[in-house]
């Protein structure tokens, strides 16, 4: 004889709140077993219906597939399941401008960007930066003219610009992570990132000796990673043996392994005043044309000592950011340069294309093809999209 099922419940598709809770009719786990057993199976909402194509939709035999991969795709939580690269503040290092004026001084190239000042508006960003998960930073300084030299002298002042902020940072912000960048650019009064011989040739082992002392002089203030930009040969080996000497063996260094002599760079120009006064850089950057080459500069890094290889810019070289990422187990860095900052910037100004989205896509871009770090202006927005802040 069937077992009666009084108190039985009756599963019913609800569009309530998912949160009222669904009252308990009192069986034990035994009963409700029994129950299924004996042919009592408890109701439940009917299978949906299969949607209705729209009229005119052709009648076809369904392809013959193994494998759909759109399956995975079918719904958020299956898309963010299956999302096999991830974007977080952690993975940010913040281009910072600094300068010796009291003001934070905006930068028309760059919207949104600024010359900071390095006592207060510097530290202010860094909050900021800090306060969405963005702890790693690089400076780079605009020099006064009067202080250039066709030597760059500056560059290893130890109570210069860069020296002076990293003391004043470490101070305040002891856990943060401050990168600087090791070239003479923002200290010639040519512009470039060596020394300039008569005839307009970069000199390469003086310029190296000078690059040294710049590294050794932002060591001493306080800096944990040193970023060599200036792409003369030679110069890491030579880095890391002037910071093990005298006693930095803790410093790391981060190569600019694959700087490009690339034309998106020029609002940084602008940024710190620092073009060339004659001529251009592609004696010392490489030809944009070059992809092999880069692996020459990868194994030259490794070999001397880097901690970290850098590629520059970041979107246009996607294929080289996946080069070295394929052909070394060191991590890989990419710069999201000025002019890639400018045009996402200038486009979302003008409504064609959507400022937020885009940004977020090509940083995303950058991490998938092999970048751990991605220095970016975009660090503080896209930080605080990540965090769900809007401003």
């Amino acid at each position: 004889m069937p077992l009666s099922m009084p108190r039985m419940l009756r599963v019913r598709a609800s569009n309530t709140n998912d949160n009222v809770p669904i009252k308990k009719m009192g069986m034990s786990d035994e009963e409700c077993e029994a129950a299924v057993v004996a042919g009592n199976i408890p109701e439940a909402p009917p299978a949906p219906s299969k949607p209705a194509a729209p009229a005119g939709t052709p009648v076809v035999p369904s392809l013959s597939l193994s494998r759909r991969p759109r399956r995975n795709r079918t719904s958020p939580a299956l898309r963010t399941a299956f999302q096999e690269t991830s974007l977080s503040p952690a993975n940010f290092v913040y281009p910072l401008f600094i300068h010796e004026g009291e003001e934070d001084t905006p930068i028309g190239a760059m919207p949104g960007c600024y010359r900071l000042g390095w006592r207060h508006g510097l530290v202010e960003e860094v909050s900021k930066a800090r306060d969405v998960g963005v702890n790693s930073i690089v400076l780079f300084p605009k020099v006064p003219d009067a202080l250039k030299s066709s030597t760059g002298d500056e560059a290893y002042n130890e109570n210069g610009l860069v020296p002076r902020t990293i003391r004043l940072l470490k101070d305040k912000y002891p856990d943060l992570v401050i990168y600087t960048d090791v070239a003479l650019d923002p200290y010639s009064s040519d512009g470039h990132d060596g020394i300039v011989r008569e005839d307009g040739v970069i000199m390469n082992d003086e310029t190296v000796h000078q690059l040294c002392k710049q590294a050794v002089a932002q060591a001493r203030a306080g800096a944990d990673v040193v970023s060599p930009s200036d792409m003369m040969d030679g110069r890491i080996g030579a880095i890391r043996a002037a910071l093990d000497a005298d006693g930095f063996q803790h410093v790391s260094i981060m190569s600019y392994t694959a700087k490009y002599a690339s034309s998106f760079y020029g609002p940084f120009r602008e940024a710190l005043d620092s073009n060339p006064r004659f001529g251009d850089k592609k004696t010392y950057q490489m030809n944009p044309a070059n992809y092999r080459e880069a692996l020459v500069e990868t194994r030259e890094d490794e070999s001397e000592g880097a901690d970290i290889l850098l590629v520059k810019p970041g979107l246009p070289y996607l294929d080289i950011i996946r080069l070295l990422r394929d052909n070394s187990p060191l991590p890989i860095a990419a710069y999201q340069v000025s002019g890639e900052y400018s045009m996402i910037k200038s486009c979302g100004v003008c409504k064609m294309i959507d400022e937020e989205r885009v940004m977020m896509e090509s940083l995303m871009c950058l991490r998938r093809a092999g970048a751990d770090i991605i220095l970016s202006y975009f660090a503080l927005q896209a930080a605080r999209c990540l965090c769900g802040e809007k401003r």
